[in-house]
């Protein structure tokens, strides 16, 4: 991954193309299709669908499915910058090629554009996330992980299994395991602490309405939305005056998720929806929903030290090929900070967290640095917060 340090207090500049003239959205959907079709006949992952933006320019391949796609990796800013916990200096974290041509065909013309004769863009995206997991699921897919291990520098001394060979397929290693001791708690005995849910670049906000200031630009953002019930729900009143933390999970981070909190597992409820990419580019895009709008799964927690319900709202992405519930899956099930609750098949992810308002007091440095706003790197296991002090 090609990482470009930069002053934290420059403006990220979310400039995205309005258009890509060369290239039509028949284009681009055409090119998407590909490039998933082809991570099913190579083994290099930079060759297919983590294509780096960068290298487009010499990429011969993409450029013949794409007319004028390599304007995208000179002229504008492809990628997000991130913090590195306990640092002051961000990195330039590059896009992959399938997130990119993702929001393309999502941001120019989704509601217009019929694309190749008879499908919407949302068909699309979900035809291309189901065929990518199936691809991943195959024995042949196992070709893949050396690659993806060199190419995101994946420290495989940390994994239960270290030995890539064992994996039967690239799925299998996407949601590989950890070492017990590879994530340990942070302040562990401090029964007020609430800790990171996973590998994850995190944004936390103390209401829907400062996420919504800094972050989150859907306009049908809101708790009610986020979590598949009517406003006037007796399951909203606990939710009033949220507090949120968003998990978002990058291709090469470790894709088991956690509980942040000691708690007792409670209902699940699966909400169908669509597959767009969660790349801050496409959170940040005004008026477009994706959080609301993606196919998600939502885990209840009790909270033990507190006796309050907490939403885990574990959500799906382009190319994410299913959400898998473990530690959480049975009702009254009682979890410790840093418990497994399920992983995440291929993709990059995210997760909100909702908490009520009396719950959780995040760390400062996290929310300085969402209201930059920019995500701050951390893993499971740190710590993001406090229990609030009684009132």
């Amino acid at each position: 991954m090609s990482l470009h340090a930069t002053n934290i207090d420059k403006p990220i500049d979310p400039i995205t193309p309005n258009t890509l003239p060369d290239a039509s959205h028949d284009d681009i959907a055409k090119g998407l299709s590909a490039i998933v079709d082809h991570s099913a006949d190579s083994p290099n992952v930079t060759h297919h669908i983590h294509t780096p933006i960068q290298s487009l320019i010499n990429s011969h391949w993409v450029k013949s499915l794409i007319p004028g796609i390599e304007k995208l990796a000179v002229d504008y800013h492809c990628g997000n910058y991130v913090i590195v916990r306990g640092t002051t200096e961000p990195f330039f974290e590059t896009m992959p090629l399938y997130a990119r041509l993702g929001m393309h065909l999502l941001f120019y013309g989704r509601e217009q554009v019929m694309l190749l004769g008879t499908k919407r863009v949302d068909q699309l995206l979900r035809e291309q996330s189901i065929k990518q997991g199936q691809i991943y699921d195959s024995p042949k897919s196992a070709a893949s992980i050396l690659s993806f291990v060199e190419t995101y520098s994946i420290q495989t001394d940390e994994l239960l299994e270290p030995d890539i060979s064992k994996y039967k397929n690239f799925n299998e290693f996407f949601s590989r395991k950890l070492r017990p001791d590879a994530r340990p708690i942070q302040n562990e005995h401090d029964k007020d602490v609430i800790v990171s849910a996973a590998d994850c670049r995190l944004t936390v906000f103390i209401s829907v309405d400062v996420a919504k200031t800094f972050w989150v630009k859907g306009q049908n953002f809101n708790v009610p939305n986020l979590l598949n019930l009517p406003p006037t729900s007796p399951r909203i009143e606990p939710f009033k005056n949220a507090s949120l933390a968003i998990f978002r999970l990058a291709p090469a981070d470790y894709h088991r998720f956690h509980s942040p909190i000691d708690c007792e597992v409670g209902d699940i409820e699966h909400v169908d929806g669509h597959f767009y990419t969660v790349n801050p580019q496409a959170i940040n895009e005004p008026g477009f929903d994706v959080l609301t709008a993606n196919t998600r799964s939502i885990l209840y927690l009790k909270h033990i030290p507190t006796g309050q319900l907490v939403a885990y709202v574990a959500i799906g992405a382009l190319l994410v090929g299913s959400i898998q519930w473990t530690g959480g899956k049975e009702k009254g099930t009682i979890l410790k900070r840093g418990d497994e609750l399920g992983y995440f098949a291929y993709g990059g992810s995210t997760i909100v967290i909702v908490f009520p308002k009396e719950v959780v007091e995040f760390d400062d440095d996290l929310v300085s640095n969402s209201q930059k706003p920019i995500e701050t790197l951390v893993k499971v296991g740190y710590s993001i917060g406090k229990v609030t002090p009684p009132l």
